[in-house]
């Protein structure tokens, strides 16, 4: 069972400007290319910060003079590595309480970008492909189960599962695994513990 990478999702090109870039430019590259936040790179195009339409408007309802990339932007830049796990990469997002991330490759430049809405990606996995996920990867392989005695449906991306288990205690293990899954979005338990030989 592998979560999705960071390099599988995010966006390649990343529009990026330097410090000294205006704030009628990055007003103008944000509605050219329809994004609401650009990178900010030094001279070796690593990020230093992001500047976001919420930056814009904050500074010039402000009547703020900051009107260069230098001085609009948050910073420093949270970054992400394109070889992290879409899931770690989402608790970065939720603890900087960041909408996106800049991607840098082991010498630090700007690789891409990874945004909330390509994280929504993953919820829009079709249903097949998470059930054969699960049914290969969590129960047969993983968990050493027989697919035979569990039943998987899955949903809209909710899995229900039913049937039953010979292990005490396995089943608490199958749901956070299933829930583990890329683009399931909650696990239904109607499972039952098969009866033990005495």
């Amino acid at each position: 069972m592998r979560h999705r990478s960071v390099a599988e999702l995010m966006t390649p090109t990343a529009v990026s400007v330097g410090r000294d870039t205006s704030f009628k430019e990055i007003a103008r590259l944000l509605d050219e290319f329809d994004i609401t936040a650009v990178c900010v790179v030094d001279e070796e195009e690593r990020p230093v910060g992001v500047v976001s339409e919420a930056d814009l408007v904050r500074r010039r309802a402000a009547g703020s003079g900051l009107d260069t990339a230098g001085g609009l932007m948050s910073s420093p830049a949270v970054v992400a590595r394109p070889d992290w796990s879409v899931v770690r990469a989402a608790r970065v997002m939720d603890r900087a309480r960041v909408k996106r991330l800049p991607v840098v490759g082991d010498d630090g430049r700007l690789l891409g970008v990874l945004s909330r809405s390509d994280l929504i990606q993953l919820f829009l996995r079709r249903d097949r492909a998470i059930q054969e996920e699960i049914v290969e990867d969590v129960v047969t392989r993983t968990l050493g189960l027989n697919p035979s005695d569990l039943s998987v449906e899955v949903e809209d991306g909710r899995v229900t599962l039913s049937g039953t288990v010979s292990r005490p205690g396995l089943v608490p293990v199958l749901l956070r695994l299933c829930n583990s899954v890329d683009g399931v979005v909650g696990v239904v338990d109607r499972l039952g513990q098969a009866d033990q030989a005495t």
